[in-house]
């Protein structure tokens, strides 16, 4: 067994990131597929899709917290099993698989029970107004009881993608995304039932793709079978991983804290028109960031496997290249927002109102885009050599420390436009944030790199 992957520490780096991360890529926009299209959809109802689209903006923060569970397992105990796959302990891998997915069973019961007894009054926080509550509702009413179908298709691709399967990987959200495309139609106008209708195509999308993860992990291919007798959590194993996918559920959770205050300031200065916007801009936000994320997802196996193997030199032409990349993608994309961002807003809705106003807050929010290449591949990377206090630093310093106090000084600071004051507060927080990120990582990997070569 310890053959079957070992291309991961023997291939050239630039054919192994070109194979690893197409398909990752590929995943991650497919990915977003699952509510960009609810959102497209939604958004060309005739008469209210203006305020559904705003309704189901609203349940975004609680969606990113579904996915930040499912990230807090997967993201430190995927890289955890690369790690040991490096090493050549395969049992130990397959444990790390087996007690993820049963702590992933456990998380997502928890949160179907507390979504559905609790999702009006979190909504209402989260800058739901009396117009927009009732698509709100609709919507997280069905979607909260797809929440295990989410949490075991995230967190158990990852797996797949670990073990050097990114074809396999891209095929789990392909069968999703595909199903939700199809069922939106029918759902949404051909039965009528609106925002329910684009909850249930989801949910129903993502038990399809749950049950390919399950027949793969379970088959003759994987390298990583799931077995039942590896279904208990020690803390042995699962405390390294918790705490090595913190530093990713602090960034996704953190999403939803920052929507509610975004929100909330945008329905005090704005109106309903700029938390509209802000829907928009957070989804080409996500579609700006997902390209960079295949790139870095694709890195992973290669960085941890290499890692776990202790050979140093392939662990930074992974890093260099990786960088690279990812600036260079970040660069140009920042540049087509720049120059034409109405039709990012157009692909939304047709509200001529709504659009003009979003193309102009566009330029703002994305103003630091194009150094956000630089973040995405030092984050993954001390992800990848299992650094968790820095990755941790990182999430917690731009979310929490620099953007949310930005998002209600800025107002004040520039008190002639408040609502423009308030998107001015993503960029500012990352310009600041990559900067502090880049020093950081500098410092660590030179450290990393000096101890590996030592072992």
């Amino acid at each position: 067994m310890e053959q079957k992957n070992d291309f991961l520490g023997r291939d050239p780096i630039g054919r192994l990131l070109w194979r690893m991360s197409l398909p990752a890529i590929v995943a991650q926009l497919i990915n977003l597929l699952y509510n960009l299209v609810d959102r497209v959809y939604i958004g060309h109802m005739p008469e209210d899709g203006a305020l559904a689209l705003t309704g189901v903006g609203v349940c975004l923060p609680i969606i990113m917290i579904v996915s930040a569970f499912a990230a807090l397992v997967s993201n430190g105990g995927a890289p955890r099993a690369s790690m040991a796959m490096g090493k050549g302990d395969y049992d130990e891998a397959e444990k790390i698989l087996g007690n993820s997915v049963a702590l992933q069973i456990v998380i997502s019961a928890v949160l179907t029970v507390l979504l559905l007894l609790f999702y009006r009054p979190l909504l209402l926080t989260f800058g739901a107004s009396e117009n927009t509550i009732g698509f709100a509702s609709d919507y997280m009413k069905i979607y909260a009881a797809g929440t295990v179908f989410v949490q075991l298709t995230l967190g158990m691709n990852a797996f797949i993608t670990a073990q050097g399967f990114a074809k396999v990987g891209m095929t789990t959200v392909l069968i999703g995304a595909a199903a939700n495309i199809v069922l939106d139609p029918v759902f949404i106008f051909a039965l009528g039932m609106g925002v329910r209708g684009a909850a249930l195509a989801t949910i129903l999308s993502q038990g399809l793709s749950c049950v390919w993860v399950l027949r793969f992990l379970t088959g003759k291919r994987t390298l990583l079978r799931l077995r039942r007798e590896n279904f208990f959590i020690p803390a042995r194993l699962l405390l390294p991983c918790i705490s090595l996918g913190l530093a990713t559920f602090v960034m996704q959770a953190s999403e939803s804290v920052i929507s509610v205050c975004f929100n909330a300031s945008l329905l005090k200065y704005g109106g309903d028109i700029a938390v509209g916007a802000m829907t928009i801009l957070s989804s080409v936000m996500q579609f700006a960031l997902l390209p960079l994320q295949g790139i870095a997802q694709g890195s992973q196996p290669i960085t941890s496997y290499n890692y776990g193997a202790g050979n140093a030199d392939r662990v930074r032409a992974t890093f260099r290249l990786l960088v690279r990349v990812c600036l260079l993608y970040s660069a140009a994309l920042w540049a087509l927002i720049m120059l034409a961002p109405a039709p990012f807003a157009r692909m939304f809705s047709p509200d001529a109102a709504l659009v003009a106003f979003t193309a102009r807050a566009l330029r703002i929010y994305c103003g630091a885009l194009f150094l956000f290449g630089i973040q995405i591949a030092c984050q993954i990377t001390f992800v990848s050599i299992g650094n968790a206090p820095c990755s941790i630093f990182v999430a917690v310093l731009r979310k929490f420390i620099l953007l949310l106090p930005l998002i209600y000084l800025m107002p004040h600071l520039f008190p002639a436009d408040p609502t423009t004051a308030v998107y001015m507060a993503e960029p500012v927080a990352d310009a600041v944030d990559v900067t502090c990120t880049a020093l950081l990582f500098a410092w660590q990997f030179r450290r990393a790199m000096r101890r590996l070569e030592k072992c």
